[in-house]
């Protein structure tokens, strides 16, 4: 069953019962924009316990809030009953709830266009708030006084931003001042909750609107200060031609496709993340650098990403391509045995996007990204990285104890492979014996 048949007879058991059911917040939003809903809530008249009484296998998690869970068909509903929010003390979730009626409720929501419901069996909405004239307009507005909106929820902050991103909205004038008035507020959020919204903003096809409201509303201070920095860090005008970082990381968002991985779009926000503290000025030259803002700018996305608690296997993949990308330009350079193993590497086709972008929102050049397109070609008849002739066991068989010299061998072994001079398992173990083994 699809989750909108589950939902609707969820609603038309609690209609049956004697209550009003209605989809409420982003599935009717997404409804009118003619867009498929993720899932789909109900707000109703019934209390939990008469939910409850009606769904007794359901999960009471948020029941003090007058949220319950149904199980339906495989599918999980939340009802929740129409409700007004007492007082927020944490900034987060309110300290108690007063039951009451769908017109009290809308108004305790966040945003006009996810303060609409709708009737589940005629479609008709039901708008308290305005919200169907905004979502018309393209307006992200609060519900009532914003100032009180985002006091009591300073996770709304971010959530404003992420939906003017991801909906292309423009955010109302006063809705806009009160964010920036109470952006101080989101140093009380988890960093797992602020880390899940950066997140969604990242992967939308918008994620350089999304970086320069961030920045402009000052939420970026509150978990990730190192980016101000990148703000009138100037760099060379003949490689930089666009300006400071922060305009060449934005460009470099902006030119990113819509769909992106999460570490790609992490790995362009932080490669230069460390320029502004290894900004140096020649003596001599005047010419600026940025002597190992790579290997320092890794050391920082670590720190960064551990910050929001992203996952070691987003922090795997994101810093070695942070640490990696200015490796780009010496590929022409490099043997072949080298350039496969750079080649080789889990992330190397994202990386290999992160320097199109580098080069194309700054000097333009595109030969060594043509070249690795070359010789991805010509290398993909067979693996990069082929079985090795040798291993550890064919040392051990000829007398060899284990120790680091076992390591210096093979990768010898596996560099002449790699570029070609060895083919056979015979020819890798008679220059092993021939170089390495004591002559009797």
């Amino acid at each position: 069953m699809e989750e909108i048949n589950a939902a609707r007879e969820i609603a038309s058991r609690l209609v049956d019962a004697g209550h009003v059911a209605l989809f409420a917040g982003g599935c009717v939003r997404d409804f009118l924009m003619g867009r498929t809903p993720k899932d789909y809530d109900i707000a109703t008249s019934a209390t939990p316990q008469q939910v409850l009484a009606i769904f007794p296998k359901s999960n009471e998690v948020g029941a003090h809030f007058g949220v319950v869970i149904v199980k339906n068909h495989g599918h999980h509903i939340e009802v929740a009953t129409f409700r007004t929010d007492g007082s927020y003390s944490d900034s987060r979730r309110p300290d108690h709830v007063i039951f009451s009626t769908a017109e009290d409720d809308a108004q305790r929501r966040d945003f006009t266009m996810n303060g609409l419901f709708q009737d589940p069996f005629t479609d008709k909405v039901i708008d308290y708030v305005g919200g169907s004239i905004d979502l018309h307009a393209g307006i992200l507005r609060a519900i009532g006084d914003p100032h009180l909106r985002f006091s009591e929820d300073a996770l709304r902050l971010l959530r404003a931003i992420r939906f003017a991103t991801c909906l292309q909205f423009t955010i109302e004038e006063n809705t806009w001042q009160a964010i920036m008035t109470h952006a101080a507020l989101l140093a009380n959020i988890s960093p797992e909750r602020i880390r899940d919204e950066l997140a969604k903003m990242l992967v939308s096809p918008h994620r350089a609107r999304a970086f320069q409201f961030l920045v402009d509303s000052t939420l970026i201070n509150y978990f990730w200060p190192e980016v101000i920095a990148l703000m009138g860090c100037e760099q060379p005008p003949e490689w930089h031609p666009e300006g400071d970082v922060f305009i060449h990381t934005k460009i470099m968002l902006e030119m990113l496709g819509d769909n992106v991985s999460l570490e790609l779009a992490l790995a362009v926000l932080l490669h230069d993340i460390a320029k502004p503290p290894t900004r140096t000025i020649d003596a001599d030259t005047g010419r600026i650098r940025f002597n190992g803002h790579d290997a320092l700018g890794a050391e920082m996305a670590t720190e960064m990403l551990k910050r929001l608690r992203f996952s070691n296997e987003i922090i795997d993949a994101v810093v070695p391509m942070v640490a990696r990308h200015m490796q780009f330009m010496n590929v022409q350079q490099m043997r072949v045995a080298k350039l496969k193993r750079f080649m080789s590497t889990p992330t190397f086709t994202q990386e290999l996007e992160l320097h199109r972008v580098d080069c194309g929102s700054s000097n333009g050049f595109t030969d060594n990204w043509e070249y690795l397109i070359a010789k991805g070609e010509e290398f993909s008849r067979e693996p990069l990285i082929p079985p090795p002739l040798i291993t550890g066991r064919d040392l051990i068989a000829a007398g060899m104890s284990p120790g680091p010299l076992f390591r210096e061998i093979l990768d010898e072994i596996e560099t002449e492979q790699l570029e070609g001079r060895l083919i056979t398992r015979e020819q890798a173990l008679s220059v092993f014996q021939e170089k390495w083994l004591p002559k009797v």
